[in-house]
């Protein structure tokens, strides 16, 4: 990650975000959502690029795996099961264990109700399944 300087500019913050969103959600889907955007979608590709990835997430004083863990639970409380998933595979590339993720659920659930947190879990386990992340020791 990079500390934001006054000094970055838009085309900087994209490059940046660009890569940073490659890392984590993986750039066979970051490629193939930048190449299916039209221009009516582009704008949207390009504010969460340069804002949400190179301003946002590249800051230095929070880890990739903190903003994973904060993302989960902020997509729970606004119960967005698409972008669950999406970040599930995300904070699994950037270290968090599916323990971590049931434990942050379970918290997110008890703030945010258990609606949310059960639209939440469902959504990470089918993606840690497909994944094969839970561990054996977990299992059973």
């Amino acid at each position: 990650m990079q500390t934001q300087t006054n000094d970055d500019s838009i085309d900087d913050l994209f490059a940046r975000g660009l890569a940073l969103r490659r890392q984590v959600l993986g750039p066979d889907y970051v490629d193939r959502s930048m190449a299916s955007a039209n221009d009516f979608m582009m704008a949207f590709q390009r504010i969460t690029t340069e804002w949400c990835w190179g301003y946002a997430w590249s800051r230095d004083t929070l880890d990739l795996k903190t903003r994973s863990m904060l993302n989960l639970a902020m997509l729970t409380a606004l119960n967005r099961a698409a972008e669950i998933k999406l970040h599930v595979r995300g904070a699994i590339n950037n270290g968090v264990t599916a323990e971590e993720i049931r434990e942050v659920l379970l918290h997110a659930t008890i703030y945010c109700g258990i609606p949310a947190g059960l639209d939440a879990f469902k959504a990470a386990n089918e993606v840690l399944t497909e994944m094969n992340a839970f561990s054996a020791a977990n299992e059973g």
